[in-house]
């Protein structure tokens, strides 16, 4: 997910690593230290007085039982019906027994209506008893399943809440056709459970189909096997034979059209969008390529985008087969790409090597963040590369100097906290820059040897952060012992802040702009007299977000006047010069400031918005834009930006 330009999700919008990999994945790991058996999910109180590190590979976000049973294969029918904004049908799970013994199946559930429950053998089943357990604000309810002896199938018939977390519902005025609703999910990091009653931990790797039926008007897609030339007859068929972790079961119901791009690549879109989308993203194929030639084959057959309405909280979503990308990307020069290289590379980190939990983000994002560098340098070249690696770094440094030490740590504690809080440019910045580190120290071909020979190793295997420091100690580690140190590397991933000696990675294309802007600044030269004629969107960016806390009423129309900044149509700038407007309170930028805070959903831009607007005593139009706006944002939105507005308990 990306949260920044680079995945928003979502690091939200951002965020993977002994012995070799477990061979399998259900067993305990028995390198953690010793210690009391892991707390339950959901008891905040043992959570917060257990002051040991917690246990690598424990997923403390699930209720699920997993040392007893896994989910290897989910089927769904689900009937989407927008008037009462509900999903409604069965799941049908197929399960593993991993114990002799026969304890109740846990699974995760949030504001499902649980209707009736089934177990058994292949077809052969029966209805079983069933509870639900208390809820907890976090991680939902748990659903508890007595099930018949040997019973390897359970049949659950719900229903989904109209206020899902993981589902938005559109009215036709919030999609660009204005003619149809829409529905799309988002199921990172622990929504999934929101619309499907099921194991919701990514140390859980499933295999899925799915029916779905739909008005006839409308098209549905799925994380699975799409298919552009099913007839819109209102029942859709999917099959997804990759098994994959919950959060990435995705799906949308739109009026969608597809446009291929490539051989192996296409876009669906409402028809407004379409053709801009597919001129904007026509590098897609290219990508994929160049990160095969380096990371090896790509493993799911084809990579299609989905373009979704504005309202979408995140920049994009790995979802497999089929990102979910914002459409604020589209600024008709491809300068915001750097979004589709990085839900492309999640193919390879993230998708393929899952982390086990979200303490273990940096191993998704991470990687990610790194592998999106390399493939914007193999497309667009050295400059590009250098610009999108030193506006990382940047935005790692503002996280590092607004962030608690605990939360600079790559491989985080997020024992009773909401798991949402993982996202930030830690998991995403700091992973990336972790690895940029070892590759300077062994030499790319290497490092590139390295990585491809670890995709391979854990392919289609969710591990732990402790898995990777086996996997370097056992490979890295013993062939560069002169050029690597476990202490150093222990740094990084336990400890707060960045290694003293990291590399700081810089772009003469920024450097030209610091003497400007200071010229500038101190009434040298005027706007008029800066040659901007060449300047790309992260040279913008660079030279808005490097300007001061104040600026004068006099700077501040110079900076509009010359360079339009209140009407810029890349969203990217929009918002740095919006940042700046609030920060200085200029009014003819508030009329931008209310549309962009109305029109867009993605929480990069909206957060940061909002905070700044409390924080300069504007907390009364916040709170009129928010209320406004928020009936068309996601509930994912709502909840992050409620916190900004309305303190930690909301309204």
């Amino acid at each position: 997910m990306l949260p920044r330009l680079l995945c928003t999700s979502f690091l939200f919008g951002a965020l993977a690593l002994g012995g070799c990999a477990k061979s399998e994945p259900e067993k305990k790991d028995e390198r953690a230290a010793p210690q009391a058996e892991a707390p339950k999910a959901g008891s905040d109180d043992k959570v917060a007085a257990d002051k040991k590190d917690p246990q690598s590979g424990v997923d403390y976000h699930s209720f699920a039982n997993t040392d007893d049973y896994r989910i290897e294969h989910l089927d769904l029918d689900l009937t989407v019906d927008f008037s009462r904004k509900v999903l409604e049908g069965e799941a049908r799970l197929e399960i593993k027994r991993l114990s002799k013994k026969n304890p109740p199946l846990v699974l995760d559930t949030r504001d499902l209506t649980i209707e009736s429950v089934e177990a058994g053998h292949g077809e052969r089943l029966e209805p079983v008893k069933f509870s639900l357990g208390e809820k907890d604000d976090h991680l939902g309810t748990p659903l508890s399943i007595k099930l018949p002896k040997n019973a390897t199938a359970v049949a659950i018939r719900y229903r989904t809440s109209p206020e899902a977390s993981g589902v938005q519902w559109l009215e036709p005025q919030q999609t660009a056709g204005k003619k149809h609703p829409f529905l799309f999910t988002q199921a990172q990091a622990i929504h999934a459970r929101s619309f499907v009653p099921l194991q919701d931990s990514p140390k859980v790797r499933m295999t899925y189909g799915a029916t779905i039926r739909t008005p006839k008007e409308l098209r549905a897609v799925m994380s699975a096997d799409n298919d552009p030339e099913t007839e819109k007859d209102g029942v859709y068929e999917f099959e997804m034979p990759q098994p994959i972790p919950s959060y990435l079961l995705a799906l949308a119901v739109g009026d969608l059209e597809f446009k291929p791009m490539g051989e192996r690549t296409g876009v669906y879109a409402e028809p407004a969008l379409l053709d801009a989308s597919a001129e904007e993203f026509e590098d897609t194929e290219s990508m994929l390529e160049a990160t095969e030639r380096v990371y090896g084959a790509y493993r799911w057959d084809r990579y299609d985008l989905l373009i979704l309405p504005p309202s979408f909280p995140f920049g994009g979503m790995e979802n497999p087969r089929l990102s979910f990308i914002t459409p604020t990307v589209i600024a008709g020069d491809k300068s915001l790409v750097a979004l589709i290289a990085h839900e492309l590379a999640h193919s390879w980190s993230g998708n393929l090597v899952t982390n086990a939990s979200w303490r273990d983000l940096w191993l998704n994002e991470g990687f990610t963040t790194y592998l999106t560098n390399r493939i914007m340098q193999n497309i667009y070249g050295d400059q590009r590369y250098k610009m999108e690696m030193a506006l990382g770094y940047d935005d790692l440094q503002a996280d590092l100097a607004d962030r608690e030490d605990r939360d600079e740590i790559m491989a985080i504690d997020l024992r009773g906290r909401d798991p949402d809080e993982v996202f930030s440019n830690i998991p995403y910045e700091k992973g990336s820059l972790f690895l940029y580190e070892l590759e300077q120290k062994i030499g790319r071909e290497a490092f590139d040897q390295f990585l491809l020979e670890y995709f391979n190793h854990f392919a289609f295997q969710s591990i732990a952060t402790e898995d990777f420091v086996d996997y370097l100690n056992q490979t890295l580690l013993k062939q560069y012992p002169e050029k690597l140190d476990a202490e150093r590397i222990h740094q990084w991933i336990y400890e707060p802040g960045i290694p003293q000696g990291a590399p700081h990675p810089q772009s003469d294309a920024f450097s030209k702009i610091d003497p400007l802007r200071q010229q500038w600044l101190g009434g040298e030269i005027s706007t008029k007299d800066i040659d901007t004629s060449g300047w790309t969107f992260h040279q913008w960016k660079y030279f808005l977000d490097g300007m001061p806390e104040k600026l004068s009423e006099a700077q501040l129309k110079e900076l509009d006047s010359t360079f339009d900044l209140t009407e810029s149509k890349n969203n990217e700038v929009a918002f740095s010069w919006l940042m700046i407007a609030v920060r200085n309170q200029y009014k003819p930028a508030y009329g931008r400031l209310e549309n962009f805070l109305s029109t867009i959903g993605r929480n990069k831009f909206l957060r940061p918005l909002y905070r700044e607007l409390e924080e300069t005593g504007q907390g009364e139009l916040a709170r009129r834009i928010f209320e406004n706006a928020k009936a068309g944002y996601h509930p994912l939105t709502v909840k992050v930006n409620s916190k900004v507005i309305y303190g930690d308990d909301g309204e």
